[in-house]
């Protein structure tokens, strides 16, 4: 089973929305359209006691201001590239320095600080969400356009 519910409002009036999907086992995802960040995931112990086993925030307003990449997307490349720069072709492409000197994981606004576009979706293996978003080339320096689809889905 899958639910969608207003999470919170962005400061340009943007509306995120929380995706929650659920199982018979007593699994329950949650996932939000900014940043596609997966805000919590309860699933019971051996004892059958219900825990979130993620760690995340409650409500919107953490996560707008986060640099800690909780359960987010981080963009086009997970970890730092030297110098916010590499060589591709014979050209070189220069990339948001946002850590020092370095690019890491994102740049300054990456796909954790974006509002992803969302669908249910469902599968042999169960319901879920699908987010998907389109980085444009030449955001945060990088080349290319890049379509970008990603899917939760909890078996049932």
């Amino acid at each position: 089973m899958v639910t969608r519910e207003q999470y919170g409002t962005l400061p340009d009036g943007a509306g995120v929305e929380v995706f929650t999907l659920a199982n018979a086992g007593g699994v329950e995802v949650r996932a939000i359209t900014f940043g596609g960040i997966i805000t919590s995931i309860v699933t019971p112990d051996r004892a059958g006691v219900p825990g979130d086993i993620v760690l995340g925030h409650d409500t919107l307003a953490p996560y707008l201001d986060q640099t800690t990449y909780f359960g987010a997307l981080v963009g086009r490349h997970a970890n730092r590239i030297a110098r916010a720069r590499f060589p591709l072709d014979g050209r070189e492409y220069r990339l948001t320095a946002n850590e020092g000197v370095n690019h890491l994981h994102r740049g300054t606004k990456g796909f954790d600080k974006r509002l992803w576009d969302a669908a249910l979706v469902r599968t042999p293996g169960g319901d879920g969400v699908a987010f998907s978003r389109t980085s444009p080339a030449g955001e945060e320096g990088y080349p290319g356009t890049l379509r970008v689809r990603v899917q939760y889905v909890l078996s049932s």
